[in-house]
């Protein structure tokens, strides 16, 4: 009888190389990123054979392990530096160069700019090649919870004591690290020195917020309704009249200032950030992104188009969005730029208006769409919509983009362009765009 024998010493010929299949999809995500313009990467890198210090990670490999974590829905720093420990396929995109948690976790949120540029470079490339056409545009939001908890909302009276109690927190905390004489013993007090200064600039940032919401002008009250009848008998109400109604006062999170509490998908209310994709609805490829914290689509058209314009000097013929985005205004703006808008147009509570039909007040460009909307043609048109940027949010969905793990709209934005990369070469890699190489 054969039996388990595992504390055996084996010796055993292997290379990296060789962990993987040709055409495993990790091999394309390298060739991606060799494509890539890392000279903007490069030329941050401090360290150098002349000076003293530890050499730095080469930007390629952190590009491709932070591409193909997102592929692979990984979104913690800590867990893809426990992956390029156990797995073969972080392995291989490693080579033997060793990472940490802290410079994954740095690297993913420090470079927007660039990633920003790297996304508008990549469409730039097919636009070209005339693999890209950005003829239709179809735009859509998803939001996505924050890092904040609801519990993390606090007025501003409650914030400015907390903001004190940081201070003298962190006042107290420097002087107990200038009295102690002990090297172990600073070096423990000051990562909880930081700790606190990190959350005293948390509660900071907070109550700046807290200004700027209100110093915002307020909103012009409405009409008083009309008196209800009452009968002899009945009591009058509070106040012996119409009570106006105030408006409650704002509260900011401690967490996440820019956070806002949202109403998502599932009819919830939650701290989170509106994501914005733009599409290309024949290749699903996305165009561009933004991030706001307004639970609105409202107003997020003509910043989107215009964004579009700039970034790839082309008008797109038709722009699709769903009824939330429908706003008059951006209506004359895109009909402007010689975009042609299909999104339904607003319904009315009353069910024997038309909203597809004229309106005295409508100016030509809203006159020319409601006309356009009732043909057959843009009705064919809009059903691209859900099959390309809906479509588009799913694969984020699928791949973990359900909360961001990052405080902060620039943070936050970060990760939704690594997304969109990580989505874009997935879908150039189906359309036989790119290879493994």
């Amino acid at each position: 009888m054969m039996s388990p024998v595992r504390n055996q010493v084996e010796l055993r010929p292997v290379d990296l190389d060789a962990l993987l299949a040709p055409e495993h999809p990790a091999r394309t995500v390298w060739a991606f990123v060799q494509a890539m313009d890392l000279a903007p990467l490069y030329a941050r890198i401090k360290s150098a054979g002349s000076r003293g210090g530890a050499p730095a990670i080469d930007p390629a490999i952190l590009v491709a392990l932070w591409l193909w974590a997102t592929i692979d829905g990984v979104g913690s720093a800590r867990e893809v530096d426990r992956l390029c420990e156990r797995d073969d396929v972080y392995r291989w995109i490693c080579g033997g160069v060793g990472v940490n948690y802290h410079s994954l976790a740095d690297f993913r949120t420090e470079h927007e700019a660039w990633l920003d540029a790297q996304l508008t470079r990549s469409i730039t490339s097919l636009l070209d090649r005339r693999l890209v056409t950005l003829n239709v545009v179809a735009q859509d939001g998803l939001r996505v919870r924050a890092h904040a908890k609801a519990s993390s909302f606090r007025r501003r009276d409650k914030l400015a004591e907390l903001h004190a109690q940081a201070q003298a927190q962190v006042r107290a905390l420097k002087r107990e690290l200038s009295e102690d004489a002990g090297a172990s013993a600073r070096r423990k007090q000051a990562a909880i020195e930081r700790a606190a200064r990190e959350r005293e600039q948390r509660l900071a940032h907070a109550l700046a917020t807290m200004d700027k919401l209100q110093r915002k002008p307020p909103a012009e009250p409405k009409a008083p309704r009309k008196a209800k009848r009452r009968s002899p008998g009945d009591d009058p109400p509070d106040g012996g009249g119409t009570a106006a109604k105030t408006e409650p006062e704002p509260r900011v999170s401690t967490t996440d200032a820019q956070a806002r509490v949202m109403k998502m998908a599932d009819g919830g209310f939650r701290p989170a950030f509106n994501a914005q994709l733009a599409v290309d609805v024949q290749t699903q490829l996305i165009a561009s992104v933004s991030i706001t914290n307004s639970g609105s689509d409202m107003g997020q058209m003509s910043p989107m188009h215009k964004d579009v314009r700039q970034r790839y000097a082309t008008t797109p013929d038709h722009w699709l969005a769903d009824g939330g985005f429908t706003k008059l205004d951006a209506i004359d703006e895109l009909t402007e730029c010689g975009t042609q808008p299909v999104v339904p147009p607003p319904r009315s509570r009353n069910r024997e208006i038309d909203c597809l039909a004229p309106k005295d007040t409508d100016s030509a460009p809203q006159a020319h769409w409601r006309a356009f909307m009732t043909s057959e043609f843009a009705k064919d048109l809009y059903l691209w919509r859900g099959a390309s940027v809906e479509c588009a949010n799913a694969q984020l969905r699928r791949r973990g983009l359900h909360r961001f793990n990052v405080h902060g709209m620039v943070k936050a934005r970060a990760v939704l362009l690594w997304h969109a990369l990580a989505h874009n070469l997935m879908r150039m890699r189906s359309l036989g765009i790119v290879s493994a190489g």
